[in-house]
């Protein structure tokens, strides 16, 4: 992931995990949508690294969570919701960004940052996903490609 300043040099770049599936924008594909999409909701803001979050409330730290939820790709740490901006791409009926929940978050299984591991969320560490959110705002464009 690159992360642009708004005079358009390059401010940072992450490691970032997406989906395990072929990216794809249509519903329950499970692939990470393409297009310009913006943030559009920022949740998670104060709470600690390693927040576990269920339907994006916080449920306290990873370390407290039962044996067989730790063992799952959990959402932690913050939360950056995307919309679709491209109407017929990633936004309207069967296709809509918004609609099937997709974020960038933070994960409980790091070591596989740089590898296809989400369910079409764009994961990051949860150190990177804090930093980010404290550096986006909502309405904030972003870009997902193939490339």
């Amino acid at each position: 992931m690159r992360v642009y300043a708004s005079d358009g040099t390059l401010w940072k770049t992450y490691s970032i995990s997406t989906s395990r599936k072929s990216p794809s924008c249509v519903e329950n594909s499970n692939g990470t949508p393409t297009g310009l999409h913006k943030i559009d909701g920022k949740i998670g803001a104060g709470e600690p690294l390693w927040t576990v979050f269920r339907a994006r409330k916080p449920c306290g730290a990873f370390s407290r969570q039962p044996p067989q939820e730790r063992q799952k790709n959990l959402i932690t740490t913050r939360i950056m919701r995307l919309r679709g901006l491209e109407e017929g791409i990633n936004s309207g009926d069967g296709i809509d960004t918004y609609n099937r929940y997709v974020y960038i978050h933070g994960t409980n299984q790091e070591d596989k940052i740089g590898s296809p591991n989400s369910h079409g969320c764009i994961l990051l560490s949860n150190a990177d996903v804090a930093e980010l959110f404290d550096v986006v705002n909502d309405g904030d464009l972003v870009l997902i490609s193939e490339d």
